[in-house]
Parts: structure tokens; sequence; C-alpha cells
């Protein structure tokens, strides 16, 4: 089984990044799971603005897609930026939604198959409206979400902590993170096991 993780922060490498630094650990716990992990920084990427699975001109979605399509498993890890995901994440969101029309040879959406899940970090309110958000746009697309499928962090409001900064990971999360794990894995070995039909035309 594989995962996939798209870390959505705005921050290039080898800037530190709390949307990497929880998106390590999930993936961490995948992997104790007999899950085979990657994760990638879109904003060392290319990724044009579009609703295409190929913008051209450079685009780096394309071999991302590739990625995707490969994974059972695909988190998504953004920061909450004024309330919402950061500017990234919808990108990454609006370019998953190019494939919702596409169908493997049985007549399934493409992500039909995949688990998804979600994790989110800020140092404001939002987490569970910025996780809904994300939601949505995954399961809109085809993704399968299993029950606990985020796991999030959000500081005091109006502070300067980051997660990056914290010295330990606090119980809550490091607890969530384990269930968002065993969770998404049970259901990605579902899906393997029992896929989805074609939708009824």
């Amino acid at each position: 089984m594989r995962a996939l993780a798209l870390v959505c922060t705005l921050s290039p490498s080898p800037a530190a990044s709390s949307s990497d630094r929880l998106a390590g650990q999930v993936l961490a716990e995948l992997a104790k799971r007999e899950v085979t992990v990657e994760s990638v920084r879109i904003a060392d990427h290319d990724v044009k603005p579009g609703i295409g699975a190929d913008m051209g001109d450079g685009d780096a979605w394309p071999a991302l897609r590739e990625k995707v399509l490969a994974a059972d498993i695909l988190l998504v890890a953004t920061p909450i930026w004024l309330g919402h995901p950061s500017s990234i994440c919808q990108r990454v969101l609006e370019r998953l939604n190019a494939d919702s029309s596409e169908t493997d040879d049985q007549g399934r959406p493409l992500f039909y198959g995949k688990a998804a899940a979600v994790a989110v970090v800020g140092n404001e309110d939002g987490a569970h409206k910025v996780s809904a958000d994300v939601f949505q746009g995954l399961n809109d697309v085809g993704f399968s979400l299993a029950p606990g499928a985020v796991t999030y962090w959000v500081g005091e409001a109006m502070q300067g902590t980051d997660y990056q900064d914290l010295d330990e990971t606090p119980d809550s999360v490091a607890s969530t993170t384990r269930t968002l794990a065993a969770n998404t894995v049970h259901l990605a070995s579902l899906l393997q096991g029992a896929p989805y039909q074609a939708p009824a035309q």
C-alpha cells in the first residue's frame, strides 16, 4: 500500500514548516502499518493554476498527478490562512478536480478506490472549518474518508507559536494522528478488497 502527502505550506524548502512536520508524523504512523510513504511540498514545484490535467508550459502537476494516481492514500496537509485552507491547497483541489469526470476501464471515477485524509495547522481558529472545506473537495472528486480522517493542531489565537516551535507533540495530537492512520489504512484495505461499482447510468 502506498501513501502520498501533498504538503500545502506556502513556504518552499528548506524553510521550516508546521504543515510539513504534522504531515511527516502522519506518514510515520502510516509507515508503522507497512505503508510505503512519500511527501511532496507543493511550493517546491511549479503547479499552474487551472482545472486541467496538464496546463502546459512547464506545469509540474502532470508528474504529481501520476503520484496521486499511484497512491492508495492521499494526505493533504495545509495551514490555516485567514480562516481558510492555503491558496496552494485550493490549487491542489482545483487540479484534482480536472479528473472528476475521468473514469477507469470499468467506468469508475479515477479516485473512487482511494482513501484520503487531512492534516491542518495554525495559530488561529478554524481547523474544523478548514478540514470540512478540504473534506468536501476530496469527496467531490471521488476520494473516500474514514472516520477521524483529520488531525490538527491550533495554537492560541493572536499569538506567534507555530506547531513547528513545539518541543513535544501534544498527546491529543499524537492520539488523533494514530487514529487517522489506523482508520485510513483500514478503509484503504477495504477499498482494495471490495472496490466500488461503477455509478449507475
